[in-house]
This record gives structure tokens, sequence and C-alpha cells, in this order.
């Protein structure tokens, strides 16, 4: 599948910039306050419950994030963020999504039109290329621990699409409105994964090389680098080896 290279590839260099530990708690704890806001209960608040997840996943200390919500749920936190969405062509053609989390607009529209600008690209209008990316759940669970044929059948009993083995473990797919059963169902079962996200899937994907991949590496790193975006996705692939090579000069 495609798409299931590139989220490889994602995840082999978010590997290898998560020492940036500081910026990934950032990110986590916008998310965790402004969750909180909602319901301080994970049981009953699906986002909130997510954000959590992925604390864990980025081994944020307990009391880190206990104080994150505690400020969310009782109004310490009086700043407004609110969720926006970009999408452009980064350099090469690439499509891209940026998700972001902020309490001025103006200021992180400016930021992400100069990251585009900058790499020759072109930041465009809401779904100017969404129609390009299907809206859907990955769930990711580490080898080891799991047995995959019992991961297999209870991913497939509570709705998933898909199930993909990897190098580091298995991920599963699911729709966007089967998500949080899916999701709910396996931590039941097997515990709490290593993360649950929805993510913008590329439909297709362009394979691209060392030469584009550097530059386009260097416009995803600047733009994650900046506070107030959560995430990015893409839709180009790039070869294990020439990650590797990229990792390995960084």
């Amino acid at each position: 599948m495609a798409g299931h290279s590139q989220f490889k590839n994602i995840m082999y260099r978010k590997g290898a910039q998560d020492s940036k530990r500081a910026k990934v708690f950032t990110k986590i704890i916008r998310e965790l306050t402004t969750s909180a806001r909602i319901s301080p209960d994970p049981e009953s608040n699906a986002r909130l419950r997510q954000a959590i997840i992925a604390a864990r996943g980025a081994n944020m200390p307990k009391d880190t994030m206990e104080r994150a919500i505690k400020r969310g749920a009782g109004g310490e936190d009086t700043t407004d963020y609110v969720e926006v969405r970009y999408e452009g062509y980064g350099p090469s053609g690439v499509a891209v999504i940026v998700e972001a989390l902020t309490d001025n607009r103006n200021r992180t529209a400016g930021e992400v039109r100069a990251a585009f600008t900058k790499y020759g690209g072109n930041l465009g209008e809401t779904n100017s290329v969404s129609f390009m990316f299907d809206r859907t759940g990955i769930i990711r669970y580490p080898k080891g621990k799991i047995n995959y044929e019992a991961l297999f059948e209870a991913s497939l009993e509570a709705g998933a699409q898909n199930i993909e083995e990897t190098d580091k473990g298995y991920e599963i797919e699911c729709t966007l409105e089967d998500f949080s059963t899916v999701r709910d169902q396996l931590i039941a079962k097997f515990g709490d994964p290593e993360s649950a996200e929805l993510v913008w899937k590329p439909q297709t994907t362009a394979l691209v090389d060392e030469e584009k991949a550097t530059s386009l590496m260097k416009f995803i790193d600047v733009l994650e680098d900046n506070d107030d975006v959560q995430t990015v996705f893409a839709n180009f692939e790039v070869s294990d080896e020439v990650m590797e090579k990229l990792a390995g000069s960084k």
C-alpha cells in the first residue's frame, strides 16, 4: 500500500527528531489543556483520551500531564486556542496539509506561509489539496508483547479496515467514524497503544529522490518546529535507503 510506506518513513524521521522533547511536550501540553476544557474525564472525552495516549507515547511525566489537564479543566489557562488547517503545495509540487492549534491566526498563517514561500511552495485555500487525502484513523502497537493473530482478529471484529506489519510494530487503520470504537475496544483488550491518531492519508504518493527529499525534510522540519503546528502530512514517499542517509546527516 503506497500510503503505508509514507507513514513508515514519516515515523522513522520523527523518531530521529524525538530528541526535541521540549517541542513535542509543548504541542501535547497545548492539546491536553485545550481538550480538558470540554471535560477532564478521558472516558467521556475522546479528544482528551487521544491526547493522553500521545503524552504517554512521548514518555511525558505523569505529573506534567496531570498539571496540563488540571489547568484546562480548572480554567487556569484562559488562552483561546483554535484549530486551523492550512493546505498547499510544498517543494517539488508535493501536496501538504498542516494542522495547527493557535491563539493567533494571523501570526500562525504568516509563519506557515513564510515556510511555504521560502522553500518554493505555495499556500492555497482550504480544501485545495485535502481531496487527495483520506481522513482516517491509525492505531499503532509495538511488536513483542502482542500476538499478531489476536490483534488482527480483534481489529477486524472492532471494525478496522486494515492491519499492517511494520519493522517495529503493527498499524491498524480504520475510518474516521469507527476510530473511537476500534481504539477503545483494542485498549480494553491490549492496553494503551503506542499512538492513536487521526491522520490525512494520501490516496497516492510520489517517490522522491535524495535531492528533493532533502529539501522536503527541511521544509517539514521548519513547519514542525513551529509551536503552533501540531501535525504535518504530505503525499510523497522516500526509500528507506534515502531516509537512513538523511537521518545520518542530522
